[in-house]
């Protein structure tokens, strides 16, 4: 090895044969693919979600992470799409984000928690009572999350699904 890789902490290629090369690529593989597994098992990160105002909590839910076809579809269907003359397509034009952030929350939310808390009927009726039309989960989170506690939601979705600088920057770093 240089003098110079030596200084660098780099070490140089060893030459194997293709024996060699091909046992230790079976040795590694069962790493691969547990670590192929694990990263796949996207769903399986949960947190729960305490709605708390002036110390008192009202709520909790729990949120998975999002897969990006699921942030896609939630976009796409709120977004409005103006047809272009010049190319004769169909281009978006204007994104509802309210309805936007309302949806992820929504798609986050675990199964169980959204029948118990957005899709709950005797809540929509009680809400209707009060003159404030229900017809779905994403009016429910509409009615009863503020602005900041759906940004920190949102926040808490995008770090469970990968999109947090810092989580990036510390596995980086590790790495």
């Amino acid at each position: 090895m240089s003098e110079k890789n030596k200084q660098d902490g780099l070490t140089e290629e060893e030459n194997l044969t293709k024996e060699e090369e091909n046992s230790q690529l079976r040795m590694n593989e069962k790493d691969i693919l547990a670590g192929l597994l694990d990263a796949a098992n996207i769903g399986q990160d949960i947190q729960k979600i305490e709605i708390a105002r002036n110390g008192r909590v009202y709520f909790s839910f729990r949120i998975r992470a999002l897969m990006e076809e699921e942030y896609t579809r939630c976009r796409k269907k709120h977004t409005t799409y103006k047809r272009n003359r010049q190319m004769g397509v169909k281009m978006p034009d204007e994104v509802n984000s309210a309805r936007f952030r309302c949806a992820l929350i929504y798609t986050a939310t675990v199964e169980e928690d959204r029948a118990r808390v957005w899709d709950n009927k005797d809540a929509w009726k009680a809400m209707s009572a009060r003159g404030q039309e229900v017809v779905t989960g994403l009016d429910m989170i509409e009615l009863c999350l503020r602005a900041g506690e759906k940004d920190r939601v949102i926040e808490a979705i995008d770090a469970l699904s990968g999109f947090s600088d810092e989580e990036v920057q510390e596995e980086t770093a590790k790495n």
